[in-house]
């Protein structure tokens, strides 16, 4: 029996399972299989009164392609999920693994960021289960688009004529409104400048009569120019060596900037460029990823690359001109991500302790009542936040921001440990008293009236 490779798009799986050979079958979910309902409340598909549950249904089209899969499930011995390394990838892994019947011990979660039979080969020796926080992360992505994409979107049609709304393209069309606003706004100076051209080089005043100057009118620019000496000494030329940095990989961001720059590329072309040249070119008698995965905000480079480049360095101009690669704080963030994760956790899972114990007390219910609504503050921003960022951000300062949510959640949780102490002091202290009440009255009851 094969074992089963699902990847999203049809034209990596012929390149892949070419790599790795005839035990293998690769298949093609192209795409997304399941997508929330237009039914229910709305339209939206989410169940808003009850935790925002989303309902979930295959997509047009998409029930034979399920069906299809079933078969082949059934006809393996291991599925391996290999769709994208993102969080939608990790949405569409989960949605097969629901929808295909799957359990726990029948797949592995495989990742490819560069589709080479080296890196191809060595991902199923680095398998690991569905990351629910990824999934969890896409499914409030997709339930807050559905939200405002259908009711405000509605409620902005009947108010103001306009067509649509949306969590990202408002927020990007309030950024070109208010920058437009500016330009609209923005008064023009007139200013002018004075420079002498030399053999070599030339130069700009910048002082007159030892102050910095500011040339307002052609009239104050021609007096200033009638009043200085015809010859001009050179008492000092200060020369600098200046160390140029090499530019760093492309994100998305930058490479859809670059294209549009550069090559006049709209966004959409640009990424269907960047995904042949992940999936594989032709190269001689071989398919070859040419490129690392391109929706991403982390600019590692692909090992291999580094090597390859190191030698043929070494090879053409010498060992003197090999520099070195600065690490970046990928790994940080992902062990700081995961002290936070087990943090929140832990933090659950004293909420739930503290529920039991506001039930023997209507001050303990007051008091639980407030931290619950703590935690649900920290879940919604929690995945609100990893919504908007997709995966954390290369830059220090987002590392020294999450460090201080670690250390604000550790204060939060070390108070609520104080706090159930103290609850689970006070129940004792109600129950003894109570214990006395019902002694003393049994004692009252049993004397001769």
């Amino acid at each position: 029996m094969k074992h089963l490779v699902i990847v999203e798009s049809p034209s990596k799986s012929k390149t892949i399972e070419k790599y790795l050979g005839k035990d293998y079958k690769v298949i093609s979910s192209k795409g997304h299989v399941r997508d929330l309902a237009t039914t229910g409340k709305f339209g939206l598909g989410v169940d808003v009164e009850n935790n925002f549950k989303p309902n979930y249904v295959p997509i047009k089209g998409k029930k034979k392609l399920i069906t299809e899969m079933q078969k082949d499930v059934k006809n393996s011995d291991k599925v391996y999920l290999a769709t994208d390394p993102d969080r939608e990838g990790e949405a569409i892994s989960w949605h097969l693994y629901d929808a295909l019947g799957l359990k726990e011990d029948d797949y592995e979660r495989v990742e490819f960021h560069e589709i080479t039979k080296d890196v191809v080969k060595d991902a199923f020796n680095h398998t690991r289960k569905i990351d629910d926080n990824l999934v969890k992360s896409q499914e409030t992505r997709r339930i807050i688009d559905r939200i405002i994409g259908f009711r405000l979107s509605k409620l902005m049609q009947s108010k103001t004529g306009g067509k649509s709304a949306g969590r990202v393209q408002s927020v990007a069309l309030k950024l070109i409104v208010d920058r437009e606003r500016e330009i609209e706004n923005f008064e023009e100076e007139e200013y002018y400048t004075i420079e002498a051209k030399f053999d070599g080089f030339d130069a700009t005043l910048q002082k007159y009569k030892d102050k910095k100057i500011e040339i307002k009118s052609s009239d104050e620019a021609d007096k200033i120019l009638n009043s200085l000496d015809k010859e001009f000494n050179i008492q000092d030329i200060d020369t600098k060596e200046k160390n140029k940095k090499g530019k760093v990989p492309f994100k998305t961001s930058t490479l859809q900037k670059e294209a549009s720059s550069k090559l006049g590329f709209g966004s959409s072309k640009t990424m269907r460029v960047a995904q042949k040249l992940y999936e594989g070119i032709d190269i001689g008698s071989e398919t070859t990823g040419l490129i690392t995965y391109m929706r991403t905000d982390s600019i590692r480079l692909s090992d291999i690359f580094v090597k390859e480049t190191f030698d043929y360095i070494k090879t053409n101009f010498g060992s003197e001109y090999v520099g070195v690669v600065k690490k970046d704080y990928g790994n940080l963030k992902e062990s700081i991500s995961d002290k936070f994760n087990n943090v929140f956790m832990g933090h659950n899972n004293l909420s739930n302790e503290h529920n039991n114990l506001s039930n023997e007390h209507t001050q303990i219910q007051k008091q639980q009542n407030e931290i619950k609504q703590v935690v649900i503050y920290l879940k919604e921003n929690t995945l609100c936040e990893q919504a908007k960022k997709e995966i954390l951000s290369q830059q220090a300062l987002d590392i020294q921001r999450t460090s201080e949510h670690i250390s604000a959640l550790v204060d939060l949780l070390h108070n609520t440990q104080i706090e159930n102490l103290q609850l689970k002091q006070e129940n004792q202290e109600l129950k003894f008293k109570i214990n006395q009440y019902e002694v003393q009255f049994n004692s009252e009851d049993e004397m001769e009236p």
